[in-house]
């Protein structure tokens, strides 16, 4: 059963998990990431920005 962004708890900026997107990559610049049954792509670009993508 999934949980809508609706039923989520509220919580506080400083209770938010930090991932850092080298360690993500394994230091190179795509990662798989599931959620539930789909499966996105994480890239960093030669700019450093992030590009999340299904």
């Amino acid at each position: 059963m999934r949980t809508s962004v609706q039923e989520l708890p509220s919580i506080g900026f400083d209770q938010i998990p930090v991932h850092d997107a080298n360690k993500l990559t394994n230091g190179g610049y795509l990662a798989n990431i599931k959620l539930h049954d789909q499966l996105y792509t994480l890239r960093i670009t030669r700019a450093g920005k992030l590009i999340l993508t299904k």
